[in-house]
């Protein structure tokens, strides 16, 4: 019983220190945006695909209610991969299926992750968040293609 309740003890001690440590934010990219006014954002107004000099992709992405924007998403294999994604309504899911690229798109935050794509293909991308009636519904298209020397 008393080791029990001994660790009972320190799991609340550590979800108490971790709230009070991260300010009860999500501990993850703290990048803050006004969910009412993200399509006159200088960022994300006119979500898109932008290839870097050095031939990485930008995806700058918005989740809404029931769609992924863009949609489709054309990158390039074998380099990296930024996507910086947020939400204009509700918490949605951003899983590329068959990767290891899942992250949960919240409103009012930004939420950016890298990955580098290894085969050209086409990948489904899935709302894993439950959203609202059509969420079963809710998917993009994500193609991987070869780039050209």
């Amino acid at each position: 019983m008393w080791l029990a309740s001994g660790l009972i003890a320190a799991f609340l001690a550590a979800i108490v220190f971790a709230s009070v440590s991260q300010a009860i934010h999500p501990p993850s990219h703290l990048e803050t945006i006004d969910p009412v006014t993200i399509y006159d954002d200088p960022e994300f107004g006119d979500p898109g695909v932008t290839i870097r000099e050095d031939g990485s992709a930008l995806v700058v992405g918005v989740a809404e209610m029931f769609f992924f924007e863009p949609d489709p998403i054309e990158v390039p294999v074998g380099r990296p991969v930024t996507f910086r994604l947020t939400s204009a309504d509700v918490i949605h899911g951003f899983q590329v299926v068959g990767t290891n690229a899942n992250t949960m798109v919240i409103p009012g935050y930004v939420s950016e992750l890298t990955v580098t794509f290894s085969e050209p293909g086409e990948k489904l991308i899935l709302c894993n968040e439950y959203c609202g009636l059509l969420h079963h519904e809710m998917m993009g298209r994500l193609v991987v293609k070869e780039v050209a020397p």
